[in-house]
This record gives structure tokens, C-alpha cells and sequence, in this order.
């Protein structure tokens, strides 16, 4: 007959408990019946000692009154005493009889023949003499013996008493001995039934721990299928039906993110042309006034054009359209050709670089490494104030690149350390009156940095400002980038 598994979590845990309980309670009760057995043993042994005690005292006493009166008839001839010395003799053979029923072996029966034999021999002497003689105190004199088997006996109910004493040790020692071997053997028993329904338990309670990190993390290409009770079984197909909703927004999210940034981006190419030909005179020579302007337009079409390219390598990058193209260049000139294409911007601002960049030849893709570095630097740019002060510096160490960018500005609140490299993150404090961006600059240079295989971090600095360092392996893997929930979406 095959075991059918109980199908709700409640049931589970009913036959789990029931299986654990059931054995404990079988020992509890075997141990309380064997309890008991002892209980009554001893009980019957205190009852078969003091009965055998009294009855074997009782013959003393009742052996001397058989002699006293016998005495007292050679002294005085009343045959008032043959009554009293046969109703002595009754009571006599009534407690020997009792000890024969305690004591059935074949000693303590030889035994009481013998006492039987001796008080009737004197109470018979004592019924035959019609008056005091010499034959009848021969017969007293005679009884002295009847003491012997008395004594006998009475030695002999201690030996039982001591040998049943002995017995019942023996027993709960025994007894003593089984139950400690059935507890032995029902620990690994209890602890095998609890280990299965634990493992029964906590396959679908990992599954489903591991189907929400997922969910957390944003992977949504795994399906989810738990495995167990109908109650778990019932969660993971809500998890699966919520990873799937996640996972339709998720992929209506990178379509809408695609199809904006190209309809914005024919647009800007167009106002950035003619900012060009303005800024070249195709049209006259612009005057100071003229050209200020045009520069504004120029600057804020660049940033515009940046956040765009954001949006698109966030956009490609979480669909998983793109990977990464190596190629070996100079670290220094791709620093320069990013500072050159802000530089506007930083004079705006007044803003001094602290450059300490090794000329080291680099194998990364090119495009990505130049945007990680312009949206560090645009993330500094933002927050440093007028007249402030950014560093860049980098050097190789062993076999990797080290990148710090450090900025003066205030610095990032603690409330956001956790949070600035979460997509569309704008963090929770102003900036200085500024615009605030997309949240887009640093996930993208997050995803960039790990497609390279290398980690990006936020470093405390003793001074103020943001410190951000990169470390690069100096020849990553030629792998697409992206994880699995980029695969999915």
C-alpha cells in the first residue's frame, strides 16, 4: 500500500507531530505499566514479610503459651486447662497453616510437619493424663524441640523475604536497563522522523525564499515552481504569476525607455546641428551677447544628448542587446578626450582638476569605459561648487586598474550611500537648487563596471565630497554584460 502524502501544509505538520508524539507516547506508557509492575511487586513483598514476620513471632508466642499451660496442668491437675490448652493449640495450628500457604516450598513444609508433630504430641500427653505425671512432663520436656523447626522456619521466611528482596532489585534494575535502551533507541528515531518532515518542509520554504530574493534583486527569467504542500505549492504559483507581471512591466518599461530616447534623440541632433553652424558663423559672425548664448544652447544640448545616451545603454543594456567590444587603448587620452568634452563646462564653473593619471595601455571596451568616466565626472561636475576642485586619478595595481573620481561638493547623505547606484534613484536631499537628474549616470557606470568584471564603490573620504573608485581587471572576459533579469526583460 502506497503512503499518499498529505497535500495542505496543516496536514503535514498534523502526521509530523503525530509520528513524534506517538513513539514518546508509547514509552511514556510502557514505562508507566512497568512502573506499576514494580509498584505491586514491592507492595506484595511488604505484604509477604510482615504476614510472614507476625505469623512466625505469633508461634513463639503461642508455642510458649502451649508449654505454660501443659506446666500449669503437671502443677495443678485442673482439666479447666486441657480446654484452654486445646483452644491454644487451634490458634497454633491455624498459624502454621497461614505459613504454609505463605511458604510452599518443601523445607518450610517439612519444617511445619515437625512443628505439628511436637505440639501434638503435648497437647496429645496432656489429654491422655487424667492427673499430674511423670510421662506428662517427659512430654513438656519433650516440646523444648518443637522450638528448633520454629527457629528454622522463622530463618527461613527471612531468606525468602531477602531472596525475593533480591529478585525485585534484580527486576528494576533490569527494568531500569530496558527503558534507557528504548529512550536510546527512540532519539535517533524521533530525530530521522523530525530531519524527514523538516527536509519535506524546507525544500518549498527555500524555494520560495529564493523565488522572493529573486523577485527582489529583479530577476524575473527564472519561473518559479515550489514544490510541497498545497498551501506553499498555492504561494509559489502567486509568486510566479506576480514575477510575470513584474517581468510584462519590466519589458514595457525598456520598450518605452527604447522608443523615447529615439524619437528625442533626431530632435537634438538637429538642434545641435544648427548650434554648430551658429557657433562656425554659417549664418554671419555672432557678436559676444549672440555667442553666449549659442554656448548655453551648445553645453545644455551636450548634457541633454548624454542623458539620452544614458537612457538608451540603460534601456540596451537591460534587454541584453549589447556586450563588450575590447580593445586596447591609452587610459590618459581617453581621460583627456572626456575632460575636453566638458571642459566648457568646467570653466563655467571654475572648477579645477587634480589630474593623477598613469599612461598605461588598457584593454576595455572603449565606448563603455568613456561613458562610466563621463558620468562620473557629470555626477562631480553637478555637486562640486564654484571654484571647486575634482580629482581623477589612476594607476595600475598588479592585475588591476584602480579609478578614483572625487568631487568637493557636499558629499552623499547616508540615507542615500545604499541607494545611488538603484536605477532612476534621485536620492532623498536637494542639490543645491540644481535640477535633479534621471537616477540613470550611475547605474549605468554599476552595470558597465560589472559587464568589465570590476567593482565600482563609494569610499569615505576624510575630507568632504563624494569618492567614487572603480577597480578594473586589466583584461576582462570578452562576455556580454547583464545578468538574468537583463536577459529577461
Amino acid at each position: 500500500m502506497q503512503f499518499r502524502r498529505p497535500k495542505s501544509l496543516s496536514g503535514l505538520l498534523l502526521i509530523g507531530f503525530a509520528l513524534v508524539a506517538i513513539p514518546l507516547l508509547v514509552a511514556v506508557v510502557n514505562a508507566t505499566i512497568q512502573m506499576r509492575h514494580l509498584t505491586q511487586q514491592s507492595e506484595e513483598l511488604v505484604r509477604y514479610g510482615v504476614a510472614a514476620t507476625r505469623h512466625t513471632q505469633e508461634l513463639y508466642q503461642q508455642a510458649n503459651a502451649l508449654q505454660r499451660t501443659a506446666g500449669l496442668y503437671q502443677l495443678l491437675g485442673d482439666d479447666n486447662l486441657k480446654a484452654d490448652l486445646a483452644t491454644e493449640h487451634d490458634k497454633f495450628l491455624a498459624n502454621v497453616t497461614n505459613l504454609d500457604r505463605l511458604q510452599t516450598d518443601e523445607a518450610t513444609r517439612a519444617l511445619t510437619v515437625r512443628i505439628r508433630a511436637g505440639t501434638l504430641a503435648l497437647v496429645d500427653a496432656v489429654a491422655a493424663s487424667t492427673e499430674p505425671s511423670p510421662a506428662l512432663a517427659a512430654a513438656i520436656e519433650r516440646f523444648v524441640a518443637v522450638y528448633e523447626p520454629i527457629d528454622a522456619l522463622g530463618r527461613t521466611v527471612h531468606a525468602s523475604v531477602d531472596a525475593r528482596l533480591t529478585e525485585l532489585q534484580v527486576s528494576a534494575e533490569r527494568t531500569q536497563g530496558r527503558l534507557y535502551w528504548q529512550a536510546a533507541a527512540l532519539a535517533p528515531v524521533t530525530f530521522v522522523i523530525v530531519l524527514v518532515f523538516v527536509s519535506l518542509l524546507a525544500r518549498p520554504i527555500r524555494q520560495i525564499d529564493q523565488a522572493i530574493s529573486e523577485l527582489g534583486r529583479g530577476t524575473f527569467s527564472r519561473p518559479i515552481d515550489v514544490h510541497g504542500p498545497s498551501d506553499l505549492e498555492r504561494l509559489g504559483r502567486q509568486l510566479e504569476w506576480l514575477r510575470s507581471r513584474l517581468l510584462d512591466l519590466a519589458q514595457e518599461k525598456n520598450r518605452f525607455l527604447r522608443h523615447m530616447s529615439h524619437e528625442l534623440k533626431t530632435p537634438l541632433a538637429n538642434i545641435r546641428e544648427g548650434t554648430e553652424l551658429l557657433m562656425e558663423g554659417a549664418v554671419g559672425e555672432l557678436d559676444a551677447n549672440q555667442r553666449e548664448v549659442a554656448s548655453i544652447l551648445r553645453e545644455n544640448g551636450i548634457k541633454l544628448q548624454r542623458l539620452i545616451e544614458n537612457l538608451l545603454s540603460y534601456s540596451a543594456w537591460q534587454s541584453k542587446s549589447t556586450g563588450l567590444e575590447l580593445s586596447q587603448f591609452s587610459l590618459r587620452k581617453l581621460v583627456s578626450a572626456v575632460i575636453s568634452a566638458q571642459q566648457l563646462t568646467l570653466v563655467a564653473h571654475r572648477i579645477k582638476l587634480d589630474l593623477a593619471v598613469d599612461d598605461v595601455e588598457i584593454t576595455a571596451d572603449r565606448g563603455k569605459l568613456r561613458l562610466i568616466l563621463d558620468n562620473l565626472l557629470s555626477n562631480a561636475v553637478k555637486f562640486t561648487p564654484r571654484e571647486g576642485t575634482i580629482s581623477i586619478h589612476a594607476h595600475a595595481d598588479k592585475e588591476q586598474l584602480v579609478l578614483d573620481v572625487i568631487d568637493s561638493g557636499p558629499g552623499v547623505p547616508a540615507a542615500d550611500r545604499s541607494h545611488i547606484f538603484e536605477a532612476f534613484y534621485t536620492g532623498s536631499a536637494g542639490q543645491s537648487g540644481k535640477l535633479k537628474g534621471t537616477g540613470i549616470g550611475l547605474s549605468v557606470v554599476m552595470e558597465f563596471v560589472q559587464a568589465h568584471g570590476g567593482t565600482i564603490e563609494l569610499v569615505d573620504a576624510p575630507r568632504r565630497g563624494a569618492h567614487f573608485r572603480i577597480q578594473l581587471p586589466a583584461r576582462p572576459a570578452a562576455a556580454t554584460g547583464g545578468s538574468e533579469e537583463e536577459a529577461a526583460a
